[in-house]
Formats: structure tokens, C-alpha cells, sequence
């Protein structure tokens, strides 16, 4: 029988209420012309028209997400990732990639830019599905293990030398996560610990990040310094309330909170909206990733069940370490709260990720039975694994150990 469904409105509704609260609160958080804005001759309308022009290209890659065939998506697994690789090393190029803070993450793009670490994380969730899905992938064999890890060890290395700390802890929690929830064995997973409390040492020598940490744990030691930013967080969330100073009226955007707009947007919407405000939008975040796991409960397949996930934790999990540094939970990383934040990839990025999921919702191509020679392969051997009293689920397809 023909697919009768429809794409999950409850997911879209909630997706649309995101981008327009974002929308206003980039409008509120840029509407004033500080100093800094007039220095740059910069008007009040300058980033929300250029919000408004990367929403418009969102809605446009999001329906064309939503309408892609699963199929097509498998196939790009790799090729994605390369893509993405590549942009990555052209920020390192003349010309075409863009200092800015002493950081070079930015690629030139007319009329904009973009920031290839996220895309990045898109093209490995998508792998990563692909990978997982495999008939060859086993969840007791540490040689599936290798290779993902290998990969995004690859990326983060590139991220350090722009340097992204940001994108780098990022991309790992996605990466672990999702080999998590495939079902591999917790002393693989547990490994590369071995290596990273060495580099993380190594990492917070530097002076800058020694001075986020220290800042992290007692941001008051010094609050004019590398403790500022954090404490005009503070200050903002805590002006709120629990109904807000209102609308449009915050005073901590008027040059005392540094990216207001962008990576501390949260502190804005406690400022302005308070706790019942903050809260509403950590409630839609909650509900985003929930609809975004049932879509992967009700996954047919492997690579939809993770896919959808991984899409889901994608998202879920960098506006929690958003959420984290506002309110002085975890280190300055310098990531945009999703959908919300101004910043033209972080929003093309989730928004193409949203219609991913609004696309795997429908399950058209499952309802049809259309798959591939893995997904028959795929049910062969679970036929067989139940036969011998071995069924397990979709991320435990190893052998015995």
C-alpha cells in the first residue's frame, strides 16, 4: 500500500517556534547601536537582515532535506565527509579563509562567509549511521572502533590548529555518543581516555584557555578580566528574574555582555524574558530532541534508527553545552545556541539537519520495503542470530567476545 504519512508536525512546530524566537532575539540583542556597532558603521537592522536572508536559504535546504530519498543520503555518506574535510583545510588558504579573534575557522563565501566545523559534524553523524549500520561492523571487535575514532581524531586536529577547542570537544561528544547507543563495549569506549587526559594537560597550557579555566571556577577573581564575560552572564540571567525586564529592554546588551548575539544569547532571553522564558526555551529544546528519538524508536532500519539519533543528540547536545556556559557550568567554548544564535552555518547546518528528521518521520521508503543489498543482508543474519538464540538489537551484531 502507498505511505499514508505525513512528516512529524509536532517536530516542525517546534523547529518553527526556535528560528522565530531566535529571529526576535537576534533583533533585541542587535537593535541598539553600541559604540562597537558604530565604530564598524554598523545599523540596527545590519545582522537581523542578514538572519532573515540565511533563514530564508534554511527553509530552502530544510525542504529539500525533507524531500531527499534515504538512499541518496547513504550514498553521501563519504563523499560529505571528504567535502567537508576539504573546506576545512581552505580556511588555511589565502585569500579564501578569514582570521578573525586570532582564529582562522572561516571560509569566504559571497555575500557571507561559512564555517566548515559544522558542517563537519552533519557529514559525521551521516557517516557515522552508514558506518554503524553495516553488516561488518561488530560491537565486540575493537577494529570498528578504530576507524571512526581515527576520523574524527583527523578533524579535531585540524580544528586545534585553527584553533576550535569548541568543535573539537563537540565533535567528540557526537562521535561517542553515537558509538554508545550503537551498543559498543564501554573498555573501547573508555580507550582514547588513555590519551586525552595527556592532551587535554597539554591543551590547557596555553594561556588563553589556562585563563578560560581559571575564570570557569571563580570568574569574580577577576571580573574585568578573563572573568568578564561570565560575570556579565551572570548578572544578566540574574537581573531577570522570573518574568524578565521585559522585551527589547535589557541593559546588559548595551556593550557590557560580549556576544550577546551569539554565543550568550541564552543570558539574553534571562535577561530579558527571565526564568519562565529561559525555561520555555529549554523546554523546546527538550521536546526537539524527544520527537527527533521517536523518530529513531520507530526506525525500520539501522541506518534510519541511527541516523535519526544521531541527528537528534546532534543538536541536543550542543544547545546543553550552550546552556552549560551561560550559566557558568562549563568553560567558555565559544558554540551558538541552535536555531536561536545569529551565525549563517550553525543555522543552515540544524536546519538541514531538522529536515533530515522530518524526512526519516515519514518512513515512506521503509513502509515501501525498498532496501538495499545491506539492509537484506542486515535481516539475514538477525533471521539466523534468532535461530540460534542470539537476537540482539541493531548495535549488537558482533560475535561473541
Amino acid at each position: 500500500m502507498p505511505d499514508r504519512r505525513t512528516h512529524d508536525r509536532l517536530l516542525l512546530l517546534a523547529t518553527v517556534l526556535l528560528v522565530g524566537f531566535g529571529a526576535l532575539m537576534v533583533y533585541s540583542s542587535t537593535s541598539v547601536v553600541t559604540p562597537v556597532f558604530a565604530r564598524r558603521n554598523i545599523s540596527q537592522f545590519f545582522y537581523f537582515k542578514r538572519h532573515l536572508l540565511t533563514l530564508v536559504m534554511g527553509v530552502v535546504v530544510m525542504f529539500l532535506a525533507s524531500r531527499a530519498r534515504v538512499e541518496t543520503l547513504r550514498k553521501l555518506a563519504v563523499p560529505l565527509l571528504v567535502f567537508s574535510f576539504v573546506l576545512l583545510i581552505l580556511v588555511f588558504v589565502p585569500k579564501v579563509g578569514i582570521t578573525a579573534g586570532g582564529a582562522r575557522r572561516w571560509i569566504r563565501l559571497w555575500p557571507s562567509t561559512f564555517q566548515p566545523s559544522e558542517l563537519v559534524k552533519l557529514a559525521m553523524v551521516i557517516f557515522l549511521a552508514r558506518y554503524m549500520a553495516q553488516p561488518s561492523y561488530r560491537t565486540d571487535s575493537i577494529y570498528s572502533f578504530v576507524l571512526p575514532v581515527g576520523i574524527m581524531g583527523a578533524f579535531q586536529l585540524v580544528f586545534l590548529k585553527q584553533p576550535d577547542f569548541g568543535a573539537t570537544m563537540s565533535l567528540g561528544l557526537i562521535t561517542f555518543a553515537m558509538l554508545s547507543i550503537s551498543g559498543l563495549r564501554l573498555r573501547y569506549l573508555m580507550m582514547p581516555s588513555v590519551l586525552v587526559v595527556p592532551a587535554m594537560i597539554y591543551l590547557v597550557r596555553e594561556p588563553y584557555r589556562m585563563k578560560r579555566i581559571v575564570s570557569f571556577l571563580d570568574p569574580w577573581k577577576d571580573s574585568q578580566g578573563a572573568g568578564f564575560q561570565l560575570v556579565q552572564s551572570f548578572i544578566a540571567l540574574g537581573s531577570g528574574g522570573l518574568s524578565g525586564v521585559g522585551l527589547g529592554e535589557s541593559k546588559q546588551k548595551l556593550a557590557f555582555l560580549p556576544e550577546s548575539h551569539t554565543d550568550f544569547i541564552f543570558s539574553l532571553v534571562g535577561e530579558e524574558l527571565g526564568f519562565i522564558g529561559a525555561t520555555a526555551l529549554v523546554l523546546l529544546f527538550l521536546f526537539l530532541f524527544l520527537r527527533g528519538i521517536a523518530i529513531a524508536n520507530r526506525a525500520k532500519s539501522p541506518f534510519v534508527h541511527y541516523l535519526a539519533s544521531g541527528l537528534s543528540m546532534m543538536i541536543a547536545l550542543q544547545a546543553l553545552i550552550n546552556f552549560f556556559v551561560a550559566t557558568g557550568l562549563a568553560p567558555t567554548k565559544g558554540l551558538p545556541l541552535p536555531f536561536v544564535s545569529y551565525g549563517g552555518s550553525a543555522l543552515l547546518v540544524n536546519m538541514t539537519a531538522v529536515g533530515i528528521l522530518l524526512n526519516l518521520s515519514r518512513g515512506a521508503e521503509e513502509e515501501r520495503r525498498v532496501r538495499d543489498k545491506n539492509e537484506v543482508l542486515i535481516e539475514k543474519k538477525k533471521a539466523l542470530m534468532a535461530v540460534y538464540g542470539r537476537s540482539r538489537s541493531y548495535g549488537s551484531r558482533g560475535g561473541a567476545g
